[in-house]
């Protein structure tokens, strides 16, 4: 594997959070302030996780000015179901949410202006990550299907962008990108580790004229999941969320080449021994915000290091902020509604939305809406 660069600063102050009535400093006002007292400089990283220390978790998020980033988290909607697992968010040009539930074969549209819950579509095969094009095209990971397609905006017509590497067919695609260029890029798994009898653990990228190739793969990443590009489409930024003890549970970030391959691999943070991130979205200035963290051990190596919710990470990989979610499981998160400042996030059963100061990236932006 590769060599990786890893910021990492311990933290020992318990306290975390913001105070009661205490006014609201601006966000480069608290970062110098933290610069000066040895919060930020050198990480505020959660590679100072590794290994557990004693006194709680709280004490990884010591001094965070959460509410200079993020504001109140409200449940959107609740979903019934007989099988429930939420995933994948997308936001439209319209300020509506879109989601899946993985299990039931189902993508969810949240009308922001009802305020109602409805099934946009049904027999999904497992879809899982969802993204709009700036178009209206929704795109879509069918892990039950192993394959990548696209739903069109005006006619809701599906086509099949990508459905096997090298023979085989994709392990389960999970999420998925765009950079600049239109190129798409997205995580699959889970495969198998010899690339003689299936596709192994990968991130692919699909270009316009339809050409597939495997960008990273197994041994070198382990488990891949959320995926994002800068906002300059100078980076890929990629998580890995292996269970099992010893494997990467971390953000690597990529060098990204004109050709769109991953170079020049580094660790931007690392949640080990907690649990890792699941998905991410980015903000207009490079901020990833990024679900993670669990209320509860799930029978995994993974502990309680990392809390459950939405964590601010800077491009130097330094934790800005941290909204907790209420209930297990957090999946992901995507910038939605009309000014691109609501983040849409699901967790369990519940379509979560959280205000941000800072807007999602432009490329974010949906013309079509839905």
């Amino acid at each position: 594997m590769s060599a990786d660069s890893t910021q990492s600063v311990p933290l020992e102050t318990t306290s975390c959070g913001d105070a009661p009535g205490e006014p609201m400093a601006s966000r480069r006002t608290f970062l110098k302030q933290s610069v000066a007292c040895g919060l930020v400089a050198g990480g505020l990283s959660l590679t100072g996780i590794r290994p557990a220390r004693a006194g709680g978790i709280s004490s990884r998020y010591a001094g965070l000015k959460s509410s200079d980033w993020l504001g109140p988290v409200t449940t959107l909607a609740e979903v019934k179901d007989t099988k429930i697992f939420t995933e994948g968010p997308a936001g439209d040009g319209a300020g509506n949410c879109y989601f899946t539930n993985v299990p039931a074969d189902k993508i969810l549209k949240w009308d922001a202006a009802a305020k109602k819950l409805s099934v946009h579509r049904d027999q999904t095969n497992k879809t899982n990550g969802l993204l709009f094009a700036p178009n209206g095209d929704l795109l879509c990971c069918e892990g039950g299907t192993g394959r990548v397609t696209r739903i069109d905006a005006k006619t809701g017509e599906l086509t099949v962008l990508a459905s096997e590497f090298n023979g085989f067919p994709f392990a389960a695609p999970n999420d998925i990108a765009l950079d600049g260029r239109g190129r798409i890029y997205f995580t699959s798994r889970p495969g198998t580790e010899d690339p003689k009898k299936g596709n192994v653990n990968a991130v692919y990228r699909i270009d316009p004229d339809g050409t597939v190739d495997q960008i990273l793969s197994w041994p070198d990443i382990h488990m891949p999941n959320g995926i994002v590009t800068s906002p300059d489409n100078s980076i890929l930024y990629l998580i890995e969320a292996h269970p099992a003890a010893d494997r990467n549970r971390s953000i690597f970030a990529y060098d990204l080449t004109d050709e769109g391959k991953a170079v020049n691999r580094r660790t931007l943070i690392d949640f080990y021994p907690g649990r890792s991130g699941d998905g991410m979205c980015i903000d207009a200035e490079g901020n990833l915000y990024v679900a993670a963290g669990l209320h509860k051990t799930r029978k995994t190596s993974e502990t309680l290091d990392t809390r459950p919710g939405i964590h601010v990470i800077s491009p130097e990989g330094k934790l800005l902020a941290f909204a907790e979610t209420p209930v297990d499981t957090v999946t992901n998160c995507a910038f939605g509604g009309k000014d691109l400042r609501t983040l849409f996030v699901t967790c369990g059963p519940l379509l979560l939305s959280i205000p941000t100061e800072i807007p999602g990236k432009p490329a974010y932006r949906v013309d079509q809406q839905g």
